[in-house]
C-alpha cells in the first residue's frame, strides 16, 4: 500500500491511461479522484468517470468521481474544492487529460490551436497551480505531466508540439517554484505508442508497435516514490524512469505478445 493516506487528482481518468493509473493508486491506497469529461455513456467512447470509481469501490479502493472540462478554470477550481470537501486533502495532480491534433500549421484553424493548447499547456497549467496551496498545507506533493522531453530540433506537427512542450516547460519552470515547498513537478512520457483510444483513431493497425498503459503507470508509481529533493524539474521518458528502478525486460508490456514495440514515439510521434 505504497500512497495510504494520500490524495490523487487524475485528469481524463474515463478511460485508456488515466483509467489505468487511477485503478493503480486506488490498488496501493490512495483516495482517487476520477476527473474527466464523460458523465454519461458516450455512442463510440467505452466509459465514464461513475464506471471507473465503481472499478474502484469494487477493489476495495476509495474514489469519487468530478466532471470537469478542463478548459474551464471555474471546473478546474471546483475539482480541487470537491477533492478537499471529500478527502481534505490533495497529494498528487496527475496532468493525463489530453487533445491530439496532428495536422501541419496550413491545415490547422484557430480552433484547432486553442484546443490542444486549452486541454494541454493551459489546463496542466491550470490544475497544477489549483493544487500547489493545498499540498503545501499537508507538507508536499507531487504534480506530473504527461508530456515529452523539450527537442533542439523541428518535430512537425507543431500545434501539438507547442501545447505539449509547453506542459514540460511548466513543468521544469514550476519545479523551482516549489521546490522548497517539498513539492516534486516532472513530465513523463512513452519511448514508444501507448494503447489508448487516441493512439488506436490515429494509428490503426500498428497494435504491434503499442504497449499497454501499465509501461507509464509503473513509472509514475516510480516518479511518486521519490521526493521533491531526489527528483523534481525532470523530462523523464518511461523506460528511462523503469531501468534506473532495475528494470531490464520490456516484453510485459507489449500489446501483441512477442511483438518489440520500437521508438516510435519517442520524437513526440513524427
Amino acid at each position: 500500500m505504497k500512497f495510504e493516506g494520500k490524495v490523487a487528482i487524475i485528469t481524463g481518468a474515463s478511460r485508456g491511461i488515466g483509467k489505468a493509473l487511477a485503478l493503480r493508486l486506488a490498488s496501493e491506497g490512495a483516495a482517487v479522484v476520477v476527473a474527466a469529461k464523460t458523465a454519461e455513456p458516450h455512442p463510440t467512447l467505452p466509459g465514464t468517470i461513475h464506471d471507473v470509481v465503481r472499478e474502484i469501490v469494487a477493489i476495495g479502493g476509495r474514489a469519487i468521481a468530478v466532471q470537469v472540462d478542463v478548459r474551464d478554470e471555474q471546473q478546474i477550481e471546483n475539482m480541487v474544492s470537491e477533492t478537499l470537501r471529500a478527502f481534505g486533502r490533495v497529494d498528487i495532480m496527475l496532468n493525463n487529460a489530453g487533445a491530439l491534433f496532428l495536422e501541419p500549421v496550413e491545415n490547422t484553424p484557430a480552433k484547432k490551436f486553442d484546443l490542444v493548447m486549452g486541454v494541454n499547456a493551459r489546463a496542466a497549467f491550470l490544475c497544477s497551480r489549483a493544487c500547489i496551496k493545498p499540498m503545501r498545507e499537508v507538507g508536499g506533493g507531487h504534480i506530473i505531466m504527461m508530456s515529452p522531453p523539450m527537442s533542439d530540433k523541428g518535430v512537425g506537427k507543431t500545434a501539438y508540439a507547442l501545447s505539449k512542450f509547453g506542459m514540460t516547460f511548466i513543468a521544469q519552470s514550476l519545479a523551482e517554484e516549489v521546490r522548497a515547498d517539498n513539492i516534486s513537478v516532472n513530465a513523463l512520457w512513452p519511448v514508444t505508442a501507448v494503447d489508448s483510444q487516441a493512439t488506436r483513431t490515429f494509428w490503426p493497425g500498428m497494435e504491434s508497435e503499442m504497449r499497454t498503459p501499465d509501461v507509464l503507470v509503473d513509472a509514475t508509481v516510480c516518479i511518486l516514490q521519490k521526493s521533491a529533493s531526489e527528483l523534481t524539474g525532470q523530462a523523464l521518458y518511461d523506460e528511462d524512469v523503469l531501468r534506473a528502478n532495475g528494470m531490464t525486460d520490456f516484453s510485459k508490456y507489449s500489446l501483441v505478445p512477442g511483438s518489440s514495440p520500437s521508438a516510435f514515439s519517442k520524437d513526440l510521434m513524427k
